[in-house]
């Protein structure tokens, strides 16, 4: 663990204590002030973000071969687990084994995979990470969002005493998962990006400056929501998830990336690093959208990232050995 990540740590340390302590003291109002800030960082910044992301994408340079390497295994492992967790959920909670997938796969890559890529492999790391970042929330949002979807859609047609009637149920999917926050200007960006235009330099530092909210938002919710729900009501759920995160889904990476994809040295490393980051912050931006184990998604996101100080370091032994 290098020094600029034990940093970086600290920092996410400091603005989720920060945002705990809003929480207990109710310095931003009553219990609903985590929802109003997540809603704010989902419904308004993340869009900007997502947005200025896909529409800057140089699609003709994307190494797809490393991606299919990395999302491959990734979505084959967040589809065994959603399927394991469908068939444990309970009716009146129809999204839960979505927002458990999206626990146990979406990485923090931002916050502190572009660091420690950095820092530990330079700009050549750097360009590696960067790579799988781009279509990071992309590809693992827009799966997840259609699962909970359609999984929504399924339990309102049985609630209203009526057989699901396929097209209808598809269309109701289809449209909700388009007519979405996440997915929606990620379309729209990619929509932008194939005229081969450029964003206004205005509308690009305004993008921008939405975009850089997302962060603070974000961990200041988690402390929040940290201090509404706290760790103890949810460990349980919450160590297979961050286990699955940290140990499970970064060596189903290394497996496919070396004895299937043929990867090695720093390719390899990072991908795998990247499938080791913790759980970030959409999780439980993804959880309080749709109201499931918004505490799950907490407890998860805070024992992976503490989890997080000590697989970084067994994943460089047994990569760079």
């Amino acid at each position: 663990m290098t020094m600029q990540m034990l940093l970086k740590l600290l920092a996410i340390a400091a603005v989720v204590l920060v945002g705990w302590v809003a929480g207990r003291t109710r310095w931003l109002g009553s219990d609903d002030a985590a929802r109003v800030l997540s809603n704010a960082a989902f419904l308004v910044f993340t869009p900007a973000l997502l947005f200025r992301t896909t529409a800057r994408i140089d699609l003709t340079t994307l190494p797809w071969s490393l991606l299919a390497a990395f999302f491959v295994p990734v979505l084959g492992f967040a589809m065994a687990l959603y399927l394991l967790q469908r068939r444990r959920a309970r009716e009146d909670d129809a999204p839960a084994p979505a927002v458990r997938t999206i626990s146990a796969i979406f990485g923090n890559q931002a916050q502190l995979g572009v660091p420690m890529a950095t820092a530990l492999f330079g700009e050549a790391g750097l360009a590696v990470h960067l790579t799988i970042l781009s279509v990071h929330a992309l590809t693992l949002l827009t799966l997840l969002t259609l699962l909970a979807e359609m999984d929504v859609a399924h339990a309102r047609a049985r609630t209203l005493g009526a057989r699901p009637h396929l097209g209808r149920m598809l269309w109701t999917t289809a449209r909700n998962t388009v007519i979405h926050p996440v997915v929606l200007p990620v379309i729209a960006g990619l929509a932008f990006n194939l005229t081969g235009a450029t964003l206004p330099g205005a509308v690009d530092e305004i993008l921008l400056m939405f975009a850089q909210a997302v962060v603070p938002l974000c961990l200041l919710a988690i402390g929040m929501s940290l201090a509404h729900y706290g760790l103890a009501g949810s460990l349980r759920e919450a160590l297979p998830l961050a286990a699955a995160k940290l140990l499970a889904l970064p060596l189903l990476v290394a497996l496919v990336g070396h004895f299937v994809a043929g990867l090695h040295g720093l390719p390899l490393t990072v991908m795998v690093l990247a499938a080791g980051m913790p759980t970030g912050s959409n999780a439980l931006m993804f959880a309080q959208r749709y109201r499931s184990r918004e505490g799950e998604a907490t407890a998860t996101i805070v024992l992976s990232t503490l989890g997080f100080v000590a697989t970084a370091p067994l994943w460089l032994w047994l990569l760079l050995d």
